[in-house]
């Protein structure tokens, strides 16, 4: 074999064993890349947040008629972005809580917690705290009430956390544009590097 051969068999060989390493070392990148961006959505992914937004809102109504005991007068649909409660208290003071408002009350409350932390062990609301009210009036599915029953008296749950019957007949419409307007969106949704985009509905 002559020299300059020998050369350039030497040459071809450095260039192959050259791109190959720069082939793996591209490749590791971009699977560091891609574990790097779904670490970080894993990161990000609040597991309290809700899964759902709403095309239609409500805005309640309700007023303490005696210490701890409350009651929806009123609820009128609105625009998502106007959902929430304004709470009248005995004392004569007013409230307004915004949507995000009522759900941090409503899931660290004792007595609706379990509606979320433990369906299975929830016996439904007790007493008339501002909390029932908030879970079982029409804002409830926006906090995050399921829109399928759940519980065989969740009808009765309901009714009798307004102030008459008139009432709640007359809310019953708008509970069912507000649930029936529901969005959902993927839950623990992850996207790498390379995903493609996903679309995902808003937070109410």
């Amino acid at each position: 074999m002559t020299p300059i051969r020998k050369q350039a068999i030497i040459r071809r060989v450095k260039d192959i064993t050259l791109g190959t390493t720069l082939s793996l070392a591209l490749l590791n990148g971009s699977v560091l890349l891609q574990s790097c961006g779904s670490n970080q959505n894993d990161t990000n992914d609040n597991p309290n947040q809700s899964q759902s937004s709403f095309g239609q809102g409500v805005l309640t109504y309700i007023t303490e008629s005696s210490p701890g005991d409350f009651r929806i007068t009123d609820e009128v649909q609105v625009d998502p972005s106007r959902a929430g409660a304004i709470v009248n208290y005995a004392d004569g003071h007013r409230d307004t809580l915004s949507v995000e408002a009522a759900r941090r009350l409503v899931q660290s409350d004792p007595s609706t917690s379990g509606y979320f932390n433990n369906p299975n062990s929830y016996m439904g609301p007790a007493g008339g705290g501002l909390a029932n009210v908030l879970l079982w009036g029409g804002l409830g599915y926006m906090i995050g009430r399921s829109t399928a029953p759940r519980y065989r008296n969740e009808q009765q749950y309901s009714s009798r956390f307004y102030a008459n019957p008139s009432v709640y007949r007359r809310s019953t419409q708008i509970h069912d544009n507000v649930r029936s307007s529901r969005i959902s969106r993927p839950s623990g949704g992850r996207s790498g590097f390379f995903s493609g985009s996903r679309s995902r509905g808003f937070s109410s």
